[in-house]
């Protein structure tokens, strides 16, 4: 079997509608501004990153100008390739047998940190320490849902999963041995898994839909947890929740009625759901959330003909859907270097990586 291999053709047409069989545990977003690469002046349109992916990609950034997508391959392993400031590299196979979309995280400069699914249900680990691959470490449990990961400082590593029991396991790097799996209860929908962001250091807040279809929340204060509670809403995506500043959260997910819901904390209380509506309400995966900047928000998602299409919050109203293209199969990821600067990542029809920015 092989890993990714180069596609000449991509995703500028297409019919069909996307699908999302993926978890959207990825964080990032903005408006495409140019950030002075080698790719051209001002919004690009989608470029071809080749590869033969057989899971959505992940995509995370330790620095300016710096970015590292992964993604599994036909082989079962993980795939790599980086964006160094001047060029691409070249897919490199960081080995494993895996099942799930690797979750991305970095803690600091030329550092991440890697943790995906294996075919044994545990949680498996790698780990970029600037100059070498670590290798797969198994970090154990008997899990159901692809894992997410979060840091909310250096050499700290927060890493949850729902178990076979619906309840999400959580356990955690503490810059010197890792903690056991510790159960944080509550009744979950496996294949919707769960969302983590921290605002702050010793902040995490983490959000799941339950078997109920409603969306939960649960958070640690750096004491202890506070517990999970509802907040209601009637889900079929994943949840995706993004920071942009301190005591602000915002979370998305894909209503049953195909529109975009969205609620938020503003450092006081939760803003009740709001429905940001669709392309035609007709929006078909796991959005992907992130910001660029302090109050500035965007937001991408599979919509009619399996192109992306993307809203943004300028401060102080949301813009209208706009399609910037594309065919695609699963949703998309975002993520953001810096302030106004947003790189956007999907698998397209041709289950190649395509990249805009």
């Amino acid at each position: 079997m092989s890993g990714p291999q180069a596609h000449g053709s991509g995703p500028h047409h297409g019919n069909g509608h996307g699908h999302d069989d993926g978890h959207g545990h990825h964080h990032g977003n903005g408006h495409h501004h140019h950030n002075g690469n080698s790719h051209g002046n001002g919004p690009c349109q989608w470029e071809s990153l080749g590869g033969t992916l057989t899971s959505p990609p992940s995509a995370v950034s330790w620095g300016p100008n710096r970015l590292d997508i992964f993604a599994i391959g036909t082989d079962s392993a993980c795939w790599h390739r980086a964006w160094t400031g001047t060029s691409w590299s070249g897919w490199e196979s960081l080995g494993g047998v895996l099942i799930s979309t690797p979750a991305a995280v970095s803690w600091g400069p030329n550092r991440i940190d890697l943790f995906t699914q294996g075919t044994d249900s545990a949680i498996w680990h790698n780990w970029w320490s600037g100059s070498a691959w670590g290798g797969w470490e198994s970090l154990g449990g008997v899990l159901q849902s692809a894992p997410t990961a979060v840091s909310w400082g250096p050499n700290r590593l927060d890493v949850f999963a729902v178990g076979t029991d619906s309840a999400v396991w959580h356990k955690w790097w503490d810059g010197s041995a890792w903690g056991g799996w510790e159960s944080l209860g509550g009744v979950l929908h496996a294949k919707q898994g769960v969302s983590a962001v921290s605002w702050g250091a010793s902040r995490l807040d983490l959000f799941a839909v339950g078997t109920d279809h409603g969306l939960w929340h649960n958070w640690w204060g750096g004491s202890s947890w506070g517990g999970w509670e509802s907040l209601g809403g009637t889900l079929q995506s994943a949840p995706v929740a993004v920071s942009w500043g301190s005591n602000r959260l915002d979370v998305f997910a894909l209503r049953t009625d195909h529109a975009l819901g969205h609620r938020w904390w503003d450092g006081r209380s939760w803003g009740g759901w709001e429905s940001l509506g669709g392309p035609g309400g007709a929006l078909e995966s796991t959005p992907a959330a992130v910001s660029s900047a302090a109050n500035l928000l965007d937001v991408y998602a599979v919509g009619p003909s399996s192109a992306v299409y993307h809203l943004a919050w300028n401060g102080s109203t949301w813009s209208t859907w706009q399609s910037i293209g594309g065919a695609f199969v699963r949703q998309p990821v975002a993520v953001s270097w810096g302030p106004g600067r947003i790189d956007a990542f999907a698998a397209g029809t041709d289950w190649a990586l395509w990249h805009k920015w």
